[in-house]
């Protein structure tokens, strides 16, 4: 009997399930770590005891699954670094005024409209060594560059919590921070941070160095700001660059995986360094020595290209398989998969929730599943009908993968996918070939050339083909309503639907059609939820924006002229699963069975005789007697919305104070909800 015998598949299955259990239960470090090592001692145990009696093999299994789930679950809870009595969480003073914060610029992010953003390295809190991840916004300033990475600084300005979303169903940035082991942020500008005198590198500086001179050497050419921004995103895995515009472009298109250097970017490098240091087998043990140069230069593309967790993803995968391949090691796909997925989330649990991970896997393990089946169905006779086809079906089989975790996180599915994928793919190792090409020939000097004319005439036409491609709106299906649910079901259908193919009986049929009525009933479920009524008070920092939700419809109410297409309309539409409206301007009366809702704008006029009023909702800074008309209308609550003088504000809340008056600053406590 082979009691240690068991697939790797099923451990990684384990440890994903201790991973999500860590983030569900509240489960200490010492606890986790004792619970492994019981189980642990359990199975060792066991295997003596068993080793010769097949009849006990189950139970030695459970064992064995139950111990990597608990290793997930240790793992996972000694992976985070708050639970480190170093992090400087535990060091920041509660006079937060008097504290000097020293840092160092760890990775450049992608800026929003009035901040330039950075992930730091703490390094001490009032000279106390420490550890830890934050996020720094630095105000633009058109005067100033962009801050170094590797650089240090220090500054007197206080850490302070990442705020979660105002808004009901909005993304929550806070969330997806936390993900990255980032729980504060800093607030500063140029004037107020102190660059440190620094001898020290690290590998991201030294990368982040080497993308600047090749971004330096480039400026020759005389490529557009979009121009470069793409070759930096396609090659050298940078998107902070690329405009809105081109971003969302490529996003309709349904080809924004494109510009983020993940599996396809990195087995095409696999591809063209195979091919080149293919001579070195001629060598004696020439085969092990060119596996050596290709897992090092594949981590060293991944260093450069930014070391994100797609790129190491990517490159852990690709550097098993060139293992595999150049050894002569028989490979399961499958099994390959799930070790680069165990070793990556013993190394860094948190991946597990990167959107992008999951795509990537989820898109591989599909391609790998469905395409044979795809490519069976024609046998084309020319080769460059065979190439279409065989991209086409690759690309099919990838949306079985990614579909549901895209309908999730984005709400919206691109129909033309299949043919900005049919027209780009098959040319992107060209593609690669010739920026690595154009690269190259800038790192040693070489001027302009028609090469390097031609390079960014290509980004121009993939650039047009994408605008192309995403104005064609009647083609791209958006908001539409995805629950987690939904997602588990959704696998569960299309595993279903991959059993049956390949044993096409009765049994795997039922498990198919059950699937189907279950994903139904869901949507039910969903549009039966949705039934409840509400009134919503949402913030809206120098704006009114109120929503009335009756059944499945949602009105809304607003200073704005187009309030329902902004995004905290739709994003509390989508989740909810509601219709919307063209909004109407702000009323007075808000009638809600048989509770009454009073809004007072700046004009302070308004008329109450013979109605009871349950809510007053204070907007566009009122000047108003607030004690007087608590006297006369006797309201249950004060509401005051982002449209509000801060001082204003301030003065209504002590007021309430004083008056045991329940008061709700949308701006601090977010939107208020009234349930009717």
């Amino acid at each position: 009997m082979k009691l240690l015998h068991f697939s790797i598949i099923k451990f990684t299955i384990c440890l994903i399930i201790g991973i999500v259990l860590s983030k569900i239960l509240s489960i200490s470090v010492l606890y986790s770590w004792f619970i492994t090592i019981s189980l642990t001692a359990l199975s060792v145990i066991l295997y003596f005891i068993f080793k010769k009696k097949s009849n006990h093999i189950y139970l030695f299994g459970t064992i064995i699954y139950l111990t990597f789930v608990a290793f997930g679950l240790f793992i996972s809870n000694s992976n985070e670094d708050l639970n480190k009595t170093n992090h400087f969480s535990n060091y920041i003073s509660k006079d937060t005024t008097t504290s000097t914060t020293t840092f160092r610029i760890r990775e450049l992010l992608k800026p929003n409209a009035y901040s330039q953003r950075y992930y730091i390295d703490l390094l001490q809190i009032n000279n106390n060594n420490v550890i830890g991840k934050a996020l720094l916004n630095v105000k633009k300033d058109s005067l100033q560059s962009i801050l170094p990475i590797d650089a240090i600084y220090t500054t007197a300005i206080p850490l302070v919590d990442v705020k979660k979303p105002l808004n009901p169903d909005q993304f929550s940035y806070k969330n997806y921070l936390e993900k990255q082991q980032v729980h504060f942020q800093l607030y500063a500008d140029h004037t107020n941070i102190l660059q440190l005198q620094n001898k020290t590198h690290t590998l991201f500086g030294y990368a982040a160095k080497l993308r600047n001179h090749i971004n330096s050497k480039l400026d020759k050419y005389q490529y557009t700001n979009d121009q470069l921004s793409i070759i930096n995103a396609l090659i050298l895995g940078q998107r902070q660059n690329i405009t809105k515009a081109v971003y969302d472009n490529y996003t309709n298109a349904g080809a924004i995986h494109i510009l983020a250097v993940s599996g396809l970017h990195v087995g095409i490098i696999l591809l063209i360094l195979n091919l080149v240091f293919k001579p070195l087998e001629r060598l004696k043990n020439g085969k092990f020595y060119k596996t050596i140069i290709l897992v090092i230069l594949l981590w060293t593309y991944a260093l450069i290209a930014g070391g994100s967790a797609s790129i190491i993803r990517a490159t852990t995968m690709f550097s098993i398989v060139a293992i595999g391949i150049n050894l002569k090691r028989p490979t399961n796909i499958y099994n390959t998969l799930a070790v680069s997925v165990f070793i990556l989330l013993l190394i860094k649990p948190n991946f597990l929730f990167d959107v992008g991970f999951q795509l990537s896997y989820a898109a591989v393990i599909a391609i790998v599943s469905f395409q044979p089946i795809l490519e069976k169905l024609w046998t084309p006779k020319y080769k460059i009908v065979t190439l279409l086809w065989q991209t086409l079906t690759v690309t099919v089989s990838a949306q079985f993968g990614i579909i549901p975790i895209s309908l999730y996180y984005f709400h919206q599915f691109p129909s033309l996918f299949w043919l900005s994928n049919l027209i780009v793919i098959p040319f992107l190792s060209i593609i690669l070939g010739l920026g690595l090409l154009v690269i190259t020939l800038a790192l040693f000097g070489l001027p302009k050339t028609f090469l390097s004319d031609t390079f960014g005439m290509v980004i121009n036409w993939m650039n047009s083909f994408f605008e192309w491609i995403s104005s064609q709106e009647d083609f791209l299906i958006i908001d539409i309503p995805f629950t987690i649910a939904q997602v588990i079901i959704s696998y569960i259908f299309i595993f279903c639907l991959y059993a049956l193919y390949h044993n096409k009986n009765y049994r795997w049929l039922q498990f198919t059609l059950i699937s189907v009525l279950v994903l139904q009933l869901s949507y039910t479920i969903v549009q039966f939820n949705s039934k409840s009524n509400q009134f919503i008070v949402f913030y809206k920092s120098r704006n009114t924006l109120l929503g009335k939700k009756h059944n499945n419809q949602l009105a809304t109410f607003s200073t704005l002229k187009t309030a329902e297409t902004n995004s905290i309309i739709r994003s509390y539409a989508v989740k909810n699963a509601l219709q919307t409206s063209a909004s109407k301007p702000v009323t007075n009366i808000y009638k809600l069975d048989n509770k009454h809702v009073l809004v007072i704008d700046s004009l302070s006029v308004f008329n109450v005789k013979g109605i009871t009023i349950d809510y007053v909702v204070l907007t566009q800074s009122p000047k108003l007697n607030l004690e007087r008309l608590i006297d006369s209308l006797k309201p249950k609550v004060i509401i005051a919305d982002g449209n509000n003088y801060r001082s204003y504000v301030n003065r209504w809340e002590a007021t309430c104070l004083k008056q045991k008056l329940p008061f709700y600053h949308t701006g601090k406590t977010g939107a208020y909800i009234i349930n009717y």
